[in-house]
């Protein structure tokens, strides 16, 4: 039986999900924890990568089992196994070909900036003292919608076959001291969100142009494209299947 695994983690003391010959992951602390609950050798395959220090409010990985499990007593059992900073949010039985990675439609993330010291933000949010002009950076969101093919954001020398990505929301929000950016697409490219995040700001500090944003895409040129932002601001808030939507979660 095909069981999809749905968790939350902070990923600030782990080097991204996958696993690391040489560093802590969030794969490899998981995959030990259902091992030892299940008594048998587990190897989650979940829905994407994220780097090192990046967060995920919602992530998923699929796993096979050879019985029924008892749900809630199973969750409780993770919840109280595993460290602080992973948390178990459900467990749903799928069809035996669901595949956690391939059948995903659409993720969210969301980049969080706070603009005055905050002695509980470090770990999660970027602080960033520099005024920036939102509306600009918000128009610059619309550009996005005109382009699928996404190659001068992405980290170079990845063994993708295709840079294109299909942008359905972006959007910047301001309250009080925190900007967070919104974004969904159908898939994301390695560093994609961090490095649209710093080209941004360059818009919103007007050292870079709209016309500039648009030549930078259409240029399929990472190096022409802005900085890369920190990690710690950066959350996978939401990764979607259509047959997780019309279930009842168990």
């Amino acid at each position: 039986m095909r069981y999809f695994l749905e968790f939350a983690y902070k990923g600030t003391h782990y080097h991204g999900w996958q696993y690391q010959p040489n560093a802590t992951s969030v794969q490899e602390t998981l995959n030990k924890a259902l091992s030892i609950i299940f008594k048998k050798e587990i190897d989650l395959v979940g829905a994407g990568r994220t780097d090192a220090g990046v967060h995920a409010k919602q992530m998923f990985a699929h796993f096979d089992l050879d019985e029924k499990i008892d749900v809630p007593y199973y969750i409780h059992k993770l919840n109280s196994f595993l460290p602080k900073d992973i948390a178990i949010l459900n467990i749903h039985k799928v069809h035996e070909d669901a595949h956690a990675r391939f059948d995903a439609t659409k993720r969210t993330y969301e980049y969080h900036i706070h603009t005055t010291k905050d002695a509980f933000e470090s770990d999660d949010s970027w602080y960033y003292t520099n005024s920036l002009n939102i509306d600009l950076m918000n128009e610059a969101c619309t550009i996005l919608f005109n382009h699928i093919d996404f190659e001068c954001f992405s980290k170079v020398h990845t063994d993708v076959n295709t840079f294109n990505c299909k942008i359905y929301k972006a959007h910047w929000q301001q309250k009080d001291n925190r900007l967070v950016f919104t974004i969904s697409a159908d898939r994301f490219l390695r560093n994609m969100v961090r490095a649209i995040v710093g080209t941004m700001v360059n818009i919103g500090l007007e050292k870079v142009s709209l016309q500039d944003f648009t030549t930078i895409i259409e240029g399929k040129d990472r190096n022409k494209a802005g900085f890369s932002v920190p990690a710690h601001g950066l959350y996978l808030t939401k990764v979607e299947y259509p047959f997780l939507e019309k279930s009842i979660k168990i």
